[in-house]
This record gives C-alpha cells, sequence and structure tokens, in this order.
C-alpha cells in the first residue's frame, strides 16, 4: 500500500482518515530549520514534503561578488562541521582554473587537517545520531569529548577551532606546530581505543538495533538515480570514494580502505562512519609519519586573475562528493560560484525512504543522512 514514490500531499480537508502533520523547522531531530511536512494514516507516513530554504544566505552570489582569497571565508560556513574539506574544494578549483602549483608538504598538511575533520564530522553523526534513536546523550558527549580535542588541534594550526579559512589555494594559510604534531600524535594513538567505546554504546545496544536495522533501506539503484554519494551510498553497496576515483592531494600514497555495507539501512550508515572514522586514524598516521620538510605556500601572484575559463573540482566531504564549478572572465572575482553540496542532492531521496515507516522512524531515517542545513540552503 505504502510503496513506490512520494504522494503528493493534500493540505486541504482531503481524506478524513489521513493527517497532515509538521515536522520542523523548529524541531530539534531536524538537525537546523529544515521543515518536513508528513502525510500520515494513523502513525504510518503515506506521503512527504521536504522543505528547504530557511536557512538561505545566498552563499553562491556572494562567491561572485567578492574575490577569490574572499571566497575561503564563505567556504566555511557551508558544512560548519567539515570547514577543512570545503577549502580544500574550493581551493583545488582555484589552482585548476589559475594553474596553480602546491607544494609537497602542503598536500600533507592538507591531508592531516581534512582526515581529522572527518573524524570530527563523523562524531557529530554518530552522537546526534545515537540522541535521535533514543539512547540518551551518552554517545553525544563520549563523541564530543574527543572532537574537542580536534577543535583545539584546529586552533594551534589555524589560530581558531571552527569556521579556519586554513586551506588556502596554493597550499595553506600557516605550516603545522612542532606543538601540534606532538598533540596529533597523542590523539591518533589513542583514538582506536575511544572509537570501540563509542561501539560499546551504540553497536550492539538492543535499542539502536531495533530503531535501525532495516529502516530507511536504499537500494543501490535508487541511490545512483538520485546520485546520491558519500557514507549513504556506500552504506547501499556502491564503491564510490572520490579518493579512489579520482585521486586528489597525496592519498594515493597511503593504504587505507574505502568502508562499505550492503543492507542500505540506518544501521549500515552507521557502522560505515565508524568505520570511516578507523580509515580516517590510520591516513593520519601515515601523513604524520611521512610528512616532509619544505614550503607549506606556493608561489602565487599579489592579486589573483585566473586566465578565463572554468573549472570544476571535487573531493570527498565526511558527506559525500563536494564539488565547486567556478567561471572565470580574467577579474579579481569569479564570474560563476556553484557548489555542489552533497547534503542537498542526498536529501532529493529521502521521501522515497520515508513512506510506509512511522513517525519515529522518520526521524532515524533523516538522523542517518547527517545533513548540514549550511550547505543545503546555501
Amino acid at each position: 500500500m505504502f510503496e513506490g514514490a512520494a504522494v503528493e500531499i493534500d493540505e486541504g480537508l482531503g481524506d478524513p482518515s489521513e493527517m497532515t502533520l509538521n515536522m520542523g523547522p523548529q524541531h530539534p531531530s531536524t538537525h537546523g530549520v529544515f521543515r518536513l511536512i508528513l502525510q500520515l494514516d494513523g502513525e504510518t507516513v503515506v506521503g512527504v514534503r521536504p522543505v528547504m530554504g530557511y536557512l538561505h544566505r545566498s552563499t553562491e552570489k556572494l562567491g561572485e561578488a567578492r574575490t577569490y582569497v574572499m571566497g575561503v571565508v564563505l567556504t566555511d560556513r557551508l558544512d560548519y562541521l567539515a570547514p577543512m574539506s570545503n577549502n580544500w574544494a574550493y581551493a583545488l578549483a582555484v589552482e585548476k582554473l589559475a594553474n596553480l602549483e602546491v607544494p609537497e608538504r602542503a598536500e600533507y598538511i592538507r591531508v592531516i587537517v581534512t582526515e581529522l575533520n572527518r573524524i570530527a564530522s563523523h562524531q557529530v553523526a554518530i552522537g546526534t545520531f545515537g540522541a535521535d534513536v533514543g539512547t540518551w546523550f551518552t554517545p553525544l558527549v563520549y563523541a564530543f569529548r574527543e572532537r574537542e580535542e580536534i577543535l583545539d588541534l584546529f586552533g594551534l594550526c589555524a589560530g581558531v577551532r571552527m569556521n579556519p579559512s586554513y586551506i588556502r589555494f596554493g597550499g595553506v594559510a600557516r605550516d603545522l606546530t612542532p606543538e601540534f604534531l606532538e598533540k596529533a600524535r597523542r590523539f591518533i594513538d589513542k583514538m582506536p581505543g575511544k572509537i570501540d567505546e563509542y561501539e560499546s554504546l551504540l553497536t550492539r545496544n538492543e535499542i539502536f538495533l531495533g530503531r535501525t536495522k532495516n529502516i530507511g533501506m536504499l537500494p543501490p539503484e535508487l541511490a545512483k538515480e538520485y546520485s546520491v554519494t558519500g557514507p549513504i551510498a556506500r552504506a547501499s553497496g556502491i564503491g564510490y570514494d572520490v579518493r579512489r576515483a579520482e585521486p586528489y592531494g597525496v592519498y594515493d600514497r597511503f593504504d587505507w580502505e574505502a568502508p562499505i555495507q550492503y543492507n542500505g539501512d540506518a544501521y549500515d550508515r552507521y557502522l560505515v562512519r565508524i568505520a570511516e572514522m578507523r580509515e580516517s586514524v590510520k591516513i593520519v598516521r601515515q601523513a604524520l609519519r611521512d610528512l616532509p620538510d619544505g614550503e607549506f605556500r606556493g608561489r602565487q601572484p599579489k592579486t589573483l586573475r585566473p586566465p578565463k575559463g572554468e573549472a570544476y573540482a571535487r573531493i570527498e566531504s565526511p558527506k559525500g562528493e563536494l564539488g565547486f564549478y567556478l567561471i572565470s572572465d580574467g577579474s579579481t572575482s569569479p564570474y560563476r560560484f556553484k557548489v555542489r553540496a552533497p547534503s542537498f542532492i542526498n536529501l532529493t531521496v529521502l521521501s522515497q525512504l520515508t513512506i510506509g515507516h512511522k513517525i519515529a522512524d522518520a526521524v532515524v531515517i533523516l538522523g542517518s543522512f547527517d545533513i548540514v542545513m549550511g550547505e543545503v540552503d546555501r
């Protein structure tokens, strides 16, 4: 009865046996100002309409009204839980556009800070997901404990804990200090044990299993139709990771795997993020070990005026494929500044997954998507 495409919402009198319910945009489990209009038959969802736009800040148009270096600051505010990834994707697009070279040391530094940021982002994802599912706030507190240490490391290298604007085209803003390197190594050494603690709270938790197994199942064919990427796609058996498909930086120098699960439910999305944290630990450990000496920023003109042309660069952010498309008209500002935001793209399949589930399951399915509204309403 409830299978198939999303049902059109009837906001009038409609079927007297059905009810229209607003979830959000001021709801803690929507993880930001996001609204779901749910059509219900009892407690069963028969229609879904996602409503976005409550946080729109016109980032793309602002990027066209500012110089290229000013654009770095705008990227921080997209996925504000993974600003290093945003910085890097934008920097790659500018480097393609202006044909800028990046020193080897800077490439390693980019990997270090971005993989640390991937860990921090997934800590928020699993911590808040545990709260959404009903295992209370203990997983959130545990996950934020280590996230604080990562933000402290960002304070050492960038001068601020959030919105660092640290990765710049041509390299990074500052070199890593000996204090950063020492603390990062200590952090990475203890992190596997901390991930074990997260799993002890959730992976075999009876409540967690009951609320997530076989909930919001996403077949791989449907994921491909909707261009879903990141942990959500890999939880459906799609082995696509930009770091493998189109290696950037120095990722091809490290020994690591892109974790995959095959059931495509909310539980497998959690498992993929847990496994990705472990792989990020491996990558950072190798990058710290092999970090070369040298410059942290390449040579570039005092005023950047890329030649006329266009460039698209993509990376694997914690949410999926993040891309920046830039067009240069030869001036100091992009003529076109376009973002391929994974949270926005991934949300397009949400309606398909929610129909047929209960209201409480809708919260779990949305939580398993790990959206950040800053890049949805860009």
